[in-house]
């Protein structure tokens, strides 16, 4: 079976015990894929025992500081460490671009021996192809923030069941897309809109989109108790609703 590992579940203001949004896809055969890099995620990645080399892809959902600024940090964090596996980084023009940008900003190009990087551009368009290894098809969908953002549908190719995850977004034709069948949706509950959803709005879009489980993930937690969030959700969904918190595991 796939594997989430929720890294981080928080929105844009993180606290001790909740970092921000950012999770693992862990596969049966191939390199685990890393969702999203608000902080440098590999410390918790040691201590799941996976070695850095063989984290090679990297999904950018969009850019905005709780899902990109660990970039640069871990980028050199691997670098001193002498990696030389190659490393590839998917995202929208609109993303990708700036991430470029930073780099370049920091000098990378001057670090000596630096490991291969590859930027692979994703069409903002309705079932992008985004990546496709041994476990995993992504398909990309754009959704309604507040900058160009994708979400996506993950699709295990060892089962045929699918995961929808919509990133941030208010409710879209988009995240429904995304979530349509889903075996598991994986939905944030920062709301209201603009650019966000509410736990109640991720539960009806659940219900409506006949998704099989709701995930909750990218909550208020500063001085605020997320967990009345599952019952919002659980009024108008009558799925299981889960409070994603970091280093929670679950397949798919």
């Amino acid at each position: 079976m796939a594997r989430v590992v929720i890294l981080g579940s928080a929105a844009a203001v993180n606290d001790a015990t909740h970092d921000y949004t950012h999770f693992l896809l862990i596969g049966e055969k191939d390199t685990p894929i890393l969702i999203d890099a608000g902080s440098n995620p590999l410390g918790k990645i040691k201590n799941l025992g996976i070695d850095d080399e063989s984290l090679q892809d990297i999904v950018l959902t969009h850019f905005h500081p709780d899902h990109v600024a660990g970039v640069p940090n871990m980028m050199m964090h691997m670098w001193l460490l002498g990696r030389k596996a190659p490393m590839r980084i998917y995202g929208l023009h609109h993303c990708i671009n700036r991430i470029e940008d930073v780099m370049e900003a920091y000098g990378w190009q001057e670090w000596p021996n630096f490991f291969p990087v590859s930027f692979h551009r994703v069409s903002q368009r309705d079932d992008a192809p985004l990546l496709e290894n041994k476990d995993f098809r992504i398909r990309a969908f754009p959704v309604q923030h507040f900058v160009p953002t994708i979400g996506m549908r993950i699709e295990n190719k060892h089962n045929g069941k699918v995961l929808g995850y919509g990133c941030d977004t208010e409710p879209c034709l988009g995240v429904r897309k995304i979530a349509q069948d889903v075996e598991v949706l994986i939905h944030e509950a920062a709301g209201p809109p603009p650019g966000h959803s509410t736990a109640q709005q991720a539960g009806s879009i659940a219900r409506e989109c006949n998704a099989k489980s709701l995930y909750l993930i990218h909550y208020q937690v500063w001085n605020t108790d997320p967990e009345p969030l599952v019952d919002e959700a659980k009024s108008v969904f009558n799925g299981p609703v889960y409070l994603c918190k970091d280093y929670d595991e679950f397949e798919f």
